[in-house]
């Protein structure tokens, strides 16, 4: 497998680099991995980057990006934090990687049994913590199905938190980002969302987002 280069990247779309993301995440939940020399990209990316997805998720020990979507060094700007929520620096970081560098798509990716929306469900109040999860609460006040039991012990209750969670995130980035929306408008990029299953490792895209 080749390393990303600035020819290689200016030629994807977004809809190929979207496919490249599938192609990854099945090649992994079929315990396979495509031949890459890592030394090799190490020397090859030293003087410059070229990557073609930036990819927003938890910092979840079980979700990395790189390996749940079977990349090498320089394919992807992986941004983790706890919940996938988002904030400025976050923001930035997304600008810096689309308009800048020129990545083609923005991956929003949340996942099941999150901790995070766990502790958000549950109101959890510690320290910083606190502020991080109070980001989470917009999509726990738009979970409308459920009506008893909303809390961090209803699993359905938190798959439906964590989805909508992600499209929330992505109407913020829309509405707070006019240089992401812009590229998204003009076709330079696509932002999409996703939900990682920790049990199977498979990565469903949404439809709508």
């Amino acid at each position: 497998m080749r390393t990303q280069s600035k020819e290689t990247q200016s030629h994807l779309t977004p809809d190929l680099a979207i496919q490249i993301l599938k192609d990854g995440n099945g090649r992994f939940i079929q315990n396979l991995k495509a031949n890459r020399n890592l030394l090799q990209q190490v020397n090859e990316t030293s003087t410059g980057q070229y990557p073609f997805a930036t990819i927003l998720s938890c910092i979840d020990s079980r979700t990395s990006a790189e390996l749940i979507f079977d990349q090498g060094l320089g394919d992807i700007f992986s941004i983790r934090i706890a919940g996938n929520i988002l904030n400025e620096d976050i923001l930035g970081s997304m600008e810096f990687a689309t308009k800048v560098v020129g990545t083609k798509v923005i991956v929003v990716l949340g996942h099941t049994k999150c901790g995070a929306i766990v502790g958000a469900c549950n109101h959890v109040e510690m320290g910083h913590l606190t502020t991080l999860l109070n980001k989470i609460q917009p999509a726990i006040y738009n979970e409308k199905q459920t009506k008893d039991n909303r809390t961090g012990s209803n699993a359905m209750f938190v798959h439906n938190v964590t989805e909508i969670n992600v499209h929330l995130t992505i109407e913020r980035i829309r509405r707070e980002s006019p240089i992401i929306a812009e590229l998204e408008k003009t076709g330079q990029i696509k932002i999409v969302g996703g939900m990682y299953d920790v049990e199977t490792g498979a990565v469903t895209f949404f439809d709508k987002n």
